[in-house]
């Protein structure tokens, strides 16, 4: 399952922030801020697709993220790779380094990253 959009923002508030009620996710987006009632929409959207989950304190709900932004992110890195790529993820890495502006240290940092990953196999 995959979120939208919207869904993906909210997200990102509530990995940095680990939980939080409805006005810690309201106070972390900038203006102009969306409606209550449309971040309690989405809160219910991503618990119903099993995204989040939230503690009862009195009348109010903590909410808290089910799913690690590592997870759900290399779940949808993955899905393109096979989608896209052929499932090649040699496809991908050349495309990525040729289609991207990386500056030649970035180009060097990727290739660090990958003698490190080649030494550690």
């Amino acid at each position: 399952m995959q979120l939208s959009k919207s869904e993906e923002e909210l997200m990102s508030y509530l990995w940095q922030l680990e939980k939080g009620f409805m006005k810690d996710l309201l106070d972390a987006y900038p203006e102009p801020k969306p409606a209550n009632t449309t971040v309690a929409t989405l809160l219910k959207r991503m618990k119903d697709k099993g995204f989040v989950a939230y503690n009862k304190f009195g009348n109010s709900r903590q909410y808290y993220p089910l799913v690690k932004k590592k997870d759900y992110f290399s779940k949808h890195v993955n899905g393109l790779i096979k989608n896209f790529f052929n499932n090649s993820s040699t496809q991908f890495a050349s495309f990525f380094t040729q289609e991207t502006d990386l500056t030649k240290e970035e180009l060097e940092e990727l290739r660090a990253i990958i003698d490190h990953q080649i030494k550690n196999k």
